[in-house]
């Protein structure tokens, strides 16, 4: 007799906390451990020990303090990210500071998001699912700033090779994406599948070396290919 199958549950999002602050620490992880779809695979104090747990555990998502003892974050998520064996491995900053420089400093580390402690569980959980599925991720209000702060910033455009490599429609997706669009955005005003826009993206990533859509977005900034920041 021939049966169904019986349809298996993705696998859990494995998720690293480093967080100097037990407290804090210990209610992310009641937070995460009691959501279905997650599990905490690692506690870190300090950004050495992020490090060292993170290629120890290869977890999908590193939730990632900016001030700890021995390292600070963005340089921990900088070695995590530099790392042959973190591939797959996205990075979350959550901090109580929003400051441009950490902003910065955190997107060219490698992170793929950025969100202020000031978010709501609900916007935690989500965050922790948008960057577990390659998507990049930024505070509104981060965001804003992010962009108005590149429009006013003479561009430096990416390597030129890079830019001879893009296609005009690569070109065109890429721009969108500068501007906030998400894929089926993108596919809509370009009159194209989202699957279609998504092999667009994966070979934008390859071309400009960019880990994320985090880095996407400032490649299109820095090439100059966006004139106006999104409506936020």
């Amino acid at each position: 007799m021939i049966t169904d199958a019986a349809p298996h549950d993705p696998p859990p999002i494995r998720v690293l906390l480093a967080e100097d602050q037990v407290l804090v620490r210990d209610s992310f992880k009641v937070l995460i451990d009691t959501t279905p779809g997650m599990v905490t695979v690692g506690e870190a104090g300090t950004g050495a020990e992020a490090v060292l747990l993170a290629r120890r555990q290869r977890p999908d998502v590193v939730l990632m303090d900016v001030r700890m003892p021995d390292m600070d974050g963005i340089e921990a998520t900088r070695r995590i990210c530099a790392d042959p064996a973190g591939v797959g491995i996205h990075v979350l900053i959550l901090t109580t500071f929003d400051q441009d420089e950490y902003v910065y400093a955190s997107l060219r580390a490698g992170a793929s998001g950025f969100l202020v402690k000031s978010a709501t569980a609900t916007e935690l959980l989500a965050a922790i699912r948008v960057v577990a599925s390659g998507e990049a991720l930024l505070a509104p209000t981060v965001t804003r700033r992010l962009i108005t702060d590149f429009l006013r910033r003479p561009h430096s455009a990416p390597a030129r090779r890079d830019l001879d490599n893009i296609t005009q429609r690569e070109h065109d997706v890429l721009a969108l994406i500068g501007k906030g669009m998400s894929n089926s955005e993108i596919a809509e005003h370009l009159h194209l599948t989202v699957g279609t826009v998504k092999t667009h993206i994966g070979r934008l990533l390859a071309k400009l070396h960019a880990r994320d859509r985090a880095q996407l977005v400032i490649a299109a900034y820095e090439g100059g290919l966006v004139a106006n920041p999104p409506s936020l």
